[in-house]
């Protein structure tokens, strides 16, 4: 039954970003601001979708800690939920994320409209360069950057080490980081293609300043936050 359930949240979520992505393909030569409003559609709808096919919702513990400019959202990486879930979270927002990601059909090309951060993990140092040069350049735009620091998903339980990208970001450009833990993995695992009902928690951090501290102490501030909260979800 919940192969069934979640085969059809999957062929409802494809239509629809299918018919958005046609859509945002056509408004290529639009605004950032427009392409954006009309795929984040596509987020909006896979969690009410989600809801509807695997009774899957969502809890937010701390949305007042969302700061009014743009920052560093640093979250952990236990799903696929969250790049989407976020959407609905946090104001306008860009991604860093690995190359072959836009290799996808129609999902990457719609990622490929968002301006991401687009980074070959292969390549460690020239990615960090990267990540700090054009997600400052984000910030300064006005649009929110996400950072998951573990580089990849972990399992749900799991807490990876955290790279220092995002919080280079946040000193380079004075910006907040907003620190964000959420128990995904449980209801949608890593790597699965079955989902099981249940309530996804996300929980923001007051926001960190990166001021006077250094990148390391910042890293490690955040995921000891971040690991102190995993511990009652």
């Amino acid at each position: 039954m919940l192969f069934l359930r979640s085969l059809l949240y999957f062929l409802g979520s494809t239509i629809v970003l299918s018919t958005l992505v046609a859509l945002a393909l056509i408004m290529s030569f639009s605004p950032l601001k427009i392409r954006y409003a009309i795929l984040s559609k596509w987020s909006m709808f896979c969690m009410w979708w989600l809801r509807i096919t695997l009774n899957i919702k969502l809890e937010i513990t701390g949305r007042e800690n969302i700061p009014s400019k743009t920052c560093v959202i640093v979250s952990n990486h236990q799903s696929t939920w969250e790049t989407l879930g976020l959407q609905q979270v946090f104001p306008q927002q860009t991604w860093v994320l690995k190359q072959e990601l836009l290799w996808i059909p129609i999902f990457g090309w719609g990622l490929a409209l968002l301006k991401p951060i687009v980074i070959n993990r292969g390549e460690k140092l020239k990615a960090l360069k990267k990540v700090i040069k054009q997600g400052s350049e984000r910030i300064k735009e006005g649009t929110f950057v996400v950072i998951f620091p573990e580089g990849t998903r972990q399992p749900y339980g799991h807490l990876g080490e955290y790279q220092n990208g995002g919080v280079a970001i946040a000193k380079k450009t004075g910006c907040d980081i907003s620190p964000v833990y959420h128990n995904a993995g449980k209801v949608w695992p890593k790597g699965s293609f079955i989902k099981h009902p249940g309530t996804i928690s996300v929980i923001i951090g007051k926001p960190i300043s990166p001021e006077g501290k250094s990148a390391s102490v910042l890293t490690k501030e955040i995921r000891d936050w971040t690991q102190a909260q995993a511990a009652n979800y």
